[in-house]
């Protein structure tokens, strides 16, 4: 364990050094976001471009430690699609920030980040069936795989409201995944060390990104993080169930957003509102801080629950987070059509 609060130590030095240098660095390029009177609070420009710095102390890191990576069944080429994936993020990251693109150039990074770990070698062999054995995938793996990982990239990108948020619940999924992965019955130091140098990376940012922020994520840090994540939960052996857990609250409002918007005859992601659901809870009277403590209390609290249920018992916890999704939901109705009828 000393060999890995070594490792955790480090990064998360190197994260915060090299996040105080992209802040001097975005500032000079002038890549900042400025606030609006809708859903940019802020007070002034913000540099961006934040995730960078996450993106190369994760694998600056990993680089130095790469026999470590390779003591498991996962090989350099799975490692390297990890990487080139990561890369074509953050150059669709820096022209976003930087140039604005339109949605569907936007769209094409992601893409090309899916592409290069599926082509990488990364695959899912089978899940885990609740009620006993496997369902085996086959032919539809790299189908469920570019799935997931949109769905992973496309939540914390649009979870990226308020100061430390997805950073914070980025670290805490990643600490759940070592602590899986170092268990006993787990037991993979390779993917141990990843999820620990992610979780470091995140804190390490998390010094310049807690409110009020002097520096944000960006774009390529955005969707970076919902890809680490998602490709950890993948090949350390199909912990998807971990992941979902973890970050099922965000998860379970983008869909309810995406569908909200659907209905209102809105794309739903190029519309923006003030309808998620930590700005709701902004609405409701807490400050930035209690609001994203309650996202981390929520993640952690879900996310142990996996360290400590079988199957089943993920699948009721799973469907526990869904009705605390929906009672949220109804609350907020009531409140809105309370209001209109004042």
């Amino acid at each position: 364990m000393f060999f890995y609060l070594q490792i955790f130590i480090i990064t998360l030095l190197l994260a915060a050094g090299l996040t105080f240098l992209v802040l001097k660095l975005a500032k000079k390029l002038n890549i900042t976001d400025r606030p609006d009177s809708d859903r940019k609070l802020h007070q002034g420009n913000v540099p961006l471009l934040g995730g960078l710095a996450i993106f190369l102390a994760f694998f600056i890191v990993l680089f130095i430690f790469r026999d470590q990576l390779l003591v498991g069944d996962l090989l350099i080429r799975h490692w390297l699609g990890f990487f080139v994936g990561g890369c074509f993020l953050m150059i669709g990251g820096f022209l976003d920030d930087k140039y604005n693109l339109k949605s569907i150039q936007q769209f094409i990074f992601p893409c090309l980040a899916i592409a290069s770990v599926i082509l990488g070698g990364v695959h899912i062999e089978k899940i885990t069936n609740p009620f006993g054995g496997y369902f085996y995938l086959g032919a539809i793996s790299a189908v469920l795989i570019a799935f997931w990982l949109l769905g992973m990239m496309y939540t914390t990108k649009l979870l990226d409201g308020l100061d430390g948020l997805v950073s914070g619940i980025t670290a805490i999924g990643a600490l759940v995944i070592f602590l899986f992965t170092m268990s006993e019955k787990y037991y993979q130091p390779d993917l141990a060390l990843a999820a620990l140098v992610l979780a470091a990376a995140c804190f390490g940012f998390l010094f310049f990104n807690w409110h009020p922020a002097r520096i944000f994520l960006g774009e390529g840090g955005s969707l970076f993080l919902g890809y680490a994540l998602g490709v950890l939960a993948i090949i350390s052996g199909g912990k998807i169930a971990i992941a979902l857990l973890v970050m099922g609250i965000p998860i379970l409002d983008v869909l309810w957003t995406i569908l909200r918007r659907l209905a209102q005859g809105k794309n739903p992601f190029k519309s923006s509102d003030r309808q998620h659901l930590h700005f709701r809870l902004l609405e409701a009277g807490l400050s930035v801080r209690k609001a994203v403590l309650l996202f981390y209390a929520i993640s952690i609290i879900f996310g142990l629950s996996a360290l400590l249920l079988q199957s089943i018992g993920k699948v009721f916890a799973l469907v526990a987070l869904a009705s605390l999704m929906l009672l949220v939901v109804i609350f907020f109705a009531y409140l809105d059509r309370k209001r209109k009828n004042v």
